[in-house]
């Protein structure tokens, strides 16, 4: 199994570690793209502070992230696990995941990145702000720069087994899978069910969505459920007590849709 999670806005500060060892990082294929991209965000946030707070859609609020996106090549590193906060992981809790559910998610987890690509939760990063929706001005769109790098790394890291992508979609635009890994490739979205007037009426509710996605994982997880393909998941996910409306793939080549439905918003 592999699971796929965007990152988070918000982030941890890098504490008093030491900084990033490239060469250390999970999916060696990148290593070429990674330095490309942090070589232009590293120059681009040591120039004009203005033009770099356009580039990234900073705020005034928010003009120390380009110091420290500056400052990266020296900037303390730790585990991606606990750099991501914000409400997924809140709710997958890997701090305190039991000793078994932890080793799995070290292995299972890959949280994509526009600075990164795609990292590990136990690769060690520096804190940064650098989203997949920004364009690099030598880049270009992340996304689209992100796509043929991960086309050649993300296949074999995918395996032969189940890859569940709960990845929002400018993420989800870095890497698709196709062919055969399509085929076991679960993507899911969580709705909110409500009764109007007699009428069950269902929306997507972003900061419940993001919690729900991080409790599901953290569920399958303690539970040493490793689902092989779709169609496992969803029996397993069931199990769990969530409501899961699947639809298999029309044709091949394509993934499976999975809605998780839930009534309550906490």
């Amino acid at each position: 199994m592999l699971v796929l999670l965007p990152p988070s806005e918000g982030k941890a500060a890098g504490g008093s570690g030491a900084p990033l060892d490239p060469g250390s990082l999970s999916l060696p294929g990148l290593a070429a793209a990674r330095a490309a991209v942090l070589e232009e965000l590293v120059e681009l946030c040591a120039g004009d502070e203005v033009k770099a707070r356009e580039v990234l859609g900073l705020s005034e609020g928010l003009r120390g992230e380009v110091a420290k996106n500056a400052g990266l090549r020296s900037a303390p590193a730790l585990p991606a696990g606990e750099i991501y906060t914000g409400v997924l992981y809140d709710a997958l809790g890997l701090a305190d995941l039991p000793a078994a559910a932890r080793t799995v998610a070290e292995r299972t987890l890959l949280v994509f990145s526009g600075l990164w690509g795609a990292v590990r939760v136990t690769d060690r990063i520096p804190s940064y702000r650098c989203s997949m929706g920004v364009k690099l001005p030598g880049l270009g769109a992340l996304g689209a720069y992100w796509r043929t790098p991960m086309a050649e790394v993300m296949p074999e890291a995918a395996g032969d087994g189940l890859v569940l992508d709960l990845r929002s979609s400018a993420y989800a635009s870095a890497w698709k899978p196709k062919g055969e890994t399509a085929g076991r490739t679960a993507t899911v979205r969580v709705l909110h069910a409500q009764v109007v007037d007699g009428v069950e009426k269902r929306s997507v509710v972003s900061h419940f969505n993001k919690a729900t996605k991080g409790r599901l994982v953290r569920d399958l997880l303690v539970a040493g459920a490793e689902p092989a393909d779709p169609a496992e998941l969803v029996a397993a996910l069931r199990d769990l007590g969530y409501v899961v409306e699947a639809q298999a793939p029309a044709k091949a080549g394509r993934a499976w849709s999975l809605d998780v439905v839930v009534t309550r918003i906490h």
